[in-house]
């Protein structure tokens, strides 16, 4: 099922290590790298306060997505809701409509009237899954931060069976990661009621090259539990 490779991507864009890492998108890093004096916890606080503090994005109890994506040579729009870990994703592609509902124990996607059930091995983590993805990050998953340099630049890189993931060394903010699902860089960020959300996202998955850019997003408005039905 092709198509369901675009909302899985988007939903393993934003940081959240849900799954072990490949290393697709990672040549241009040196292999070779240095142990940090900070720890992983140090790494996840600065992440969190870059993007706006840990008690500004628990605030967060819902958010609305507008993007677009470019894959293949076509032009998506996809909107996504996300309350507590449950979500709603409808991608309109040629016309036609693919949804992807999970309520929070369960799911399913529809694409063109044909329904069928979000895979079981999705389910666990699915549950996990927080509005603002970066607050489900567990330092305890990673042993130690070590340091890689990037065209020229420092980034603190968390490793674990998780997954791999660079954050800027003078941002602290996240501009590569590494999955099951894919690898996404961070090309830009949006600020939106003091927090800030990736922009623009290159990303691929399974073979696909996605760009993703964020057009609109809405903090604690718009979204209900009628949503996720």
């Amino acid at each position: 099922m092709k198509k369901m490779i675009i909302p899985f991507v988007c939903a393993a864009l934003f940081a959240t290590p849900l799954a072990a890492q490949q290393t697709t998108a990672a040549a241009s890093v040196k292999t070779e790298a240095k142990v940090s004096k900070l720890t992983p916890k140090e790494v996840i606080d600065n992440y969190l306060k870059a993007l706006g503090g840990k008690e500004k994005l628990e605030s967060v109890k819902s958010v609305i997505m507008d993007n677009t994506l470019s894959v293949q040579g076509m032009e998506i729009s996809m909107v996504t809701k996300k309350m507590g870990n449950k979500f709603r994703s409808e991608q309109s592609v040629m016309g036609q409509k693919i949804v992807q509902v999970f309520d929070g124990e369960k799911g399913y996607i529809d694409q063109m009237g044909q329904k069928t059930d979000i895979p079981a091995d999705k389910i666990a983590e699915l549950k996990k899954s927080k509005v603002i993805d970066a607050l489900g990050y567990d330092a305890s998953s990673f042993k130690e931060v070590t340091v890689e340099k990037i065209d020229g630049k420092d980034y603190n890189v968390l490793t674990s069976n998780k997954g791999k993931f660079y954050f800027d060394a003078a941002t602290g903010l996240l501009y590569k990661s590494g999955t099951a699902e894919g690898s996404a860089v961070m090309k830009s960020y949006m600020t939106v009621d003091g927090i800030k959300f990736p922009e623009v996202i290159e990303a691929e998955g399974r073979g696909q090259q996605v760009m993703i850019k964020t057009t609109k997003v809405t903090v604690n408005s718009g979204v209900t539990d009628a949503d996720f039905k």
